[in-house]
């Protein structure tokens, strides 16, 4: 089933019916249509069925304007239960239509259908939607496109034209019976069998050359590429062989112009990026590589896709591949992410909280749960989990926010603590001390209108690696990061209180910190979590609830009539 779009004038005295479009004074609304179904699809010389929307790998990209709102009805063919999120949109007072599993609602049951309120404030770029069901988002995601308001237009040179491009990845096998299998066993998940850009695993993968995916360009013309990584466990390098690329917004949001070879890019985040097609007219590879700084197993293979010059000559016998970083090149990774400030323009302005009135100090652990007679598949016959400050969350079967908002008992426990159980060398020799973590649904209650500052500090506990750290109802500033272990009077003297990226997504260093601020102005019940979906899985995971503020204005909306039964 496609998708329709229409918009609404609201507090507009006249109508201009224009393109199936009604333009207004304030906001356009548009509607979606999503169909979850299985659809067969074939990669690397394998067919097998997955769970889709509208049939699509990946799923239709939605288009809006800054300030818009969008209708998203999802009806669930499929054989299991669903939700689906919208990665990166705030939607102020509304946690109802956020949508991650048991959190802030119960899935869709199979034939039972929910329709998503989106509502967009400030963003402005390229987000993403995706399942937030298990690991249904490997197959179930898509863009986001939301263009400046009209009269207005972005700060720097329109491009010629603008595509889409996702990373994601091809499982040969089915993800649910996957992620069912590791969750049995308590065992690591099977790998993905290869990366894809827009649906195609391009060369140098099996069965793939003929099907890369081609993106045309005119000599001379420059391009704006909306880049997502909808990767399950991967951090990613991409580049366009012999073409310097210039990123220009992140996450939504504008940054000063980074010209650059590559890029690295986490689960969840997004990238806007500026390409001219400057060079001589052939093809050219545009390539992503996993960038993994652990002993994990994970995919190695990588992925490509053909920057194709329009016009008239000889197709090259050997196609130019682009020069990506080693896979453990943390300095590459290190010397990208380290140069992204916000662009802090007059048009473009940034507010970044300075007075701190809550301080969250929170470790990030892989661990173990032990297992009678070592009997699961994890190290040493253990379970594999993961923790915030030494809590592992187990996702209840009533969802937090309707429990929250109803006052309905036993459903979680609001005593997520500021600090770690204990103090330790956290990214030292840390033996076995915090490796067993204690499991529970644990929320964090925040005071609408506070200044808070989270500080993730990344551990040496079970096996260390980088983690994309995702909070749900808000844009952040991502104010410093470092190795080691944070100081709260060294640390904080490193901060950039000036420009610093406002993001939803950030990666944690590897044996290192990363602090955040945000205000507490949006009322609800939010998930923050690990991007890496087996981490998430293994309860790396909590939830922030901000409460109402004073007034209606700022407090959760009722929900809606139609919100999926739990059961």
């Amino acid at each position: 089933m496609g998708s329709r779009k229409t918009s609404l004038i609201l507090g507009f005295l006249g109508f201009l019916f224009l393109d199936s479009l009604l333009f207004c004074s304030a906001y356009n609304v548009h509607h979606y249509s999503f169909l979850l179904r299985e659809t067969n699809f074939t990669r690397l010389c394998t067919t097998k069925s997955m769970f889709t929307v509208n049939g699509q790998w990946p799923g239709p990209t939605i288009h809006v304007r800054k300030g818009d709102k969008a209708f998203v009805n999802v009806h669930n063919n499929g054989d299991y239960g669903v939700t689906i999120h919208w990665h990166g949109v705030k939607q102020p007072k509304n946690p109802w239509s956020d949508g991650p599993e048991n959190i802030t609602q119960c899935p869709i049951k199979p034939g039972k259908n929910f329709t998503y309120e989106v509502i967009f404030s400030d963003e402005e770029g390229t987000l993403w939607w995706h399942a937030h069901s298990d690991w249904s988002r490997a197959t179930i995601h898509g863009a986001i496109v939301i263009l400046p308001e009209i009269g207005k237009t972005y700060p720097f040179p329109k491009p010629y034209a603008e595509q889409v491009l996702i990373l994601a990845e091809w499982f040969n096998g089915d993800v649910k019976e996957l992620i069912d299998e590791a969750t049995s066993t308590g065992g690591d998940p099977t790998p993905s069998n290869a990366y894809a850009l827009n649906g195609q695993p391009g060369f140098p993968n099996n069965c793939s050359n003929e099907t890369s995916f081609r993106f045309p360009v005119q000599y001379g013309k420059t391009y704006l590429l909306r880049l997502v990584n909808a990767g399950m466990n991967e951090e990613m390098f991409f580049g366009i062989a012999k073409h310097n690329i210039t990123v220009v917004a992140q996450d939504a949001a504008y940054i000063k112009p980074i010209t650059t070879s590559y890029i690295m890019i986490t689960p969840g985040q997004t990238m806007d990026i500026l390409v001219t097609a400057n060079q001589a007219p052939s093809y050219y590879y545009m390539a992503a590589s996993p960038f993994f700084d652990s002993s994990a197993p994970y995919d190695t293979t990588n992925t490509s896709a053909i920057l194709q010059y329009t016009g008239t000559y000889t197709i090259p016998t050997t196609i130019p591949y682009p020069t990506l970083p080693n896979v453990t090149d943390k300095a590459a990774a290190d010397n990208f992410t380290t140069r992204i400030r916000s662009l802090a323009s007059a048009e473009h302005p940034v507010y970044v909280p300075k007075n701190v009135t809550t301080r969250i100090f929170i470790t990030v652990s892989v661990n173990q749960i032990v297992c009678a007679n070592a009997s699961c598949g994890g190290p040493s016959g253990n379970r594999l989990s993961a923790s915030l400050n030494n809590i592992s969350f187990v996702t209840p079967s009533t969802d937090v926010l309707q429990a929250y908002y109803k006052s309905l008992p036993n459903v979680f426990d609001k005593d997520f603590p500021n600090l770690p159980p204990y103090k330790f060398n956290f990214t030292g020799d840390v033996g076995n001390n915090t490796l067993y973590p204690s499991l529970g649904t644990k929320a964090r209650l925040i005071n609408y209108g506070d200044v808070v500052e989270i500080v993730y500090q990344g551990t040496n506990v079970g096996n260390a690696e980088n983690h994309p750290m995702h909070l749900h109802g808000f844009s952040f500033f991502l104010v410093g990061t470092g190795y080691g272990n944070f100081g709260l009077t060294n640390s904080t003297k490193t901060y950039n209180l000036i420009d610093p990226p406002e993001v939803n997504t950030i990666g944690v260093p590897k044996n290192g910190w990363a602090a955040i601020r945000f205000v507490a102005n949006n009322p609800g019940v939010w998930f923050m979590h690990c991007h890496l979906e087996r981490h998430a899985s293994w309860g790396m995971d909590t939830v922030l609830i901000v409460k109402n503020g004073p007034t209606k204005e700022t407090s959760i909306r009722p929900p809606p009539a139609n919100l999926p039964i739990c059961s």
